[in-house]
């Protein structure tokens, strides 16, 4: 077409010459009227680019809003997982208008409720909007209460830190603690933390206040899931019980007797009455005792004993030992720790915990090199491995959390700072696969904790 056109101009051209100026203007206009096509096609371009780019970014805006609005639904309804429907399965679609309560867009809802031992919930928000709705963008967040074996250490009460020993994790104390041992993490105290250790970086103090009886949690719930998986054991009617861990089942013994240690004293001669202990004595370990049964680790994962146990093993899976009467009343169940415990995996679904009422001990009778994994809790007495007379153990390492109304601790020193009963050297690890999987029935914070945001 253009050739043909090119051929009459030329044609025109040598028949008369002068109507160049009248070519002249047609071809100018022709060369304007591409030029402005062309700038107005890409105007229009920018313009819907600019468009969908606008309308795209408000899409993950309504995405957002939609997390933000599970987020507060979940505040005031802590275990709703269903958008209040009763459970009708989602997604679940919501109108999204602007600020003059016009309808620009929707963001849909997904929610994948925690699994079992876990407060983890998963919502997926997925927002477009009105003007351009094949245009979506979808987040992903996990949201979670936090479980106070979040700390390596807390308590109620005094805490002191040995030169020979090494924290990795939180630590928190309602009073003061005196640290002359290595960290990695915070050391936080009510009070005031003082000593030669470090880093100093980390003390912090005075912090806030933790008010330890609203977070020692409800052996109750142990006690009755423990009743649903016919793992609740009454009084043993002897000196307690013996749990060994089997992996994925545990061997339940009758303790029948006792074995007794001497703990802070002196012998004394009381002339011909003869030579005589002046001090406390222990009976903390098993002296003689009976098979009694074997137990699977229920659905649940929970065990409640009313009575004193002595608990060791490896665990391969979620158990919670509960430990304690009710009502509460003194003198308190104790726990006592007699042998290693492992978990059969490390940061994986293995977890073990142990809440008893009393005092959770560590004996006589225990390895020279002793490994502890669990979380561990006594709600109102102590962690601790008592003073025992001229014994001396090598380490002690304990993978988890100890969360204690009065404190404890694992060696004895005397003013020179040496070591003269107990681990002398300790190591206390944070297992963080505790902080949004603890236990069975530990206590947890009360509102949620956003863990991850992602774009999918």
């Amino acid at each position: 077409m253009l050739n043909s056109f090119f051929k009459q101009l030329k044609s025109l051209k040598n028949n008369n010459s002068g109507n160049i100026l009248i070519f002249t203007l047609i071809f100018g206009a022709i060369t304007s009227i591409m030029i402005i096509t062309g700038v107005s096609s890409y105007a229009i371009f920018e313009t819907r680019a600019s468009n969908h780019k606008h309308n795209r970014d408000v899409s993950l805006h309504i995405a957002e809003a939609g997390i933000n609005y599970y987020r507060w639904h979940l505040a005031h309804n802590q275990t709703d997982y269903w958008d209040g429907t009763a459970q009708e399965p989602g997604p679940y679609v919501h109108e999204y208008d602007d600020k003059d309560g016009n309808l620009i867009g929707y963001f849909s809802l997904e929610i994948d409720e925690p699994l079992s031992g876990s407060s983890v919930v998963m919502v997926r928000s997925t927002g477009w909007t009105v003007a351009q709705p094949h245009t979506t963008r979808t987040i992903q967040v996990r949201l979670g209460f936090p479980s106070l074996t979040d700390y390596t250490f807390l308590s109620n009460a005094e805490m002191r830190f040995s030169f020979t020993t090494e924290v990795h994790g939180a630590v928190h104390s309602n009073d003061e603690i005196r640290f002359d041992g290595l960290t990695d993490s915070w050391v936080d105290s009510y009070i005031n933390v003082y000593g030669g250790g470090g880093p100093k970086s980390f003390w912090r103090y005075p912090v806030p206040f933790i008010d330890f009886f609203s977070i020692t949690g409800d052996l109750s719930n142990i006690r009755d899931l423990a009743d649903e998986g016919e793992t609740h054991f009454t009084s043993s009617g002897a000196e307690g019980w013996h749990v060994v861990f089997q992996g994925d089942n545990f061997d339940m013994y009758k303790v029948n007797t006792r074995d007794c240690y001497y703990g802070d004293g002196r012998w004394r001669n009381k002339g011909w009455w003869g030579w005589y202990w002046d001090g406390t004595v222990y009976c903390y370990d098993i002296g003689t005792e009976t098979f009694f049964a074997n137990y699977d680790i229920p659905e649940s994962g929970a065990i409640f004993i009313e009575d004193d146990v002595w608990i060791e093993g490896v665990v391969d899976g979620r158990v919670s030992v509960g430990v304690g009467r009710f009502p509460v009343q003194e003198p308190y169940n104790m726990a006592y720790i007699s042998d290693n415990i492992t978990y059969q995996a490390r940061s994986s679904d293995d977890v073990l915990g142990i809440m008893a009422q009393g005092n959770i001990h560590v004996p006589y009778e225990v390895p020279d090199d002793m490994g502890i994994d669990a979380a561990l809790l006594s709600q109102f007495g102590q962690i601790s491995r008592p003073f025992y007379d001229d014994d001396i153990k090598s380490s002690l390492s304990i993978f988890g959390s100890q969360i204690s109304y009065e404190g404890g601790g694992w060696k004895w020193v005397n003013g020179w700072g040496h070591v003269i009963s107990g681990f002398t050297d300790t190591y206390h690890s944070y297992d963080a696969n505790l902080k949004y999987f603890p236990p069975p029935g530990f206590p947890v914070e009360t509102s949620y904790e956003l863990i991850s945001w992602e774009e999918l």
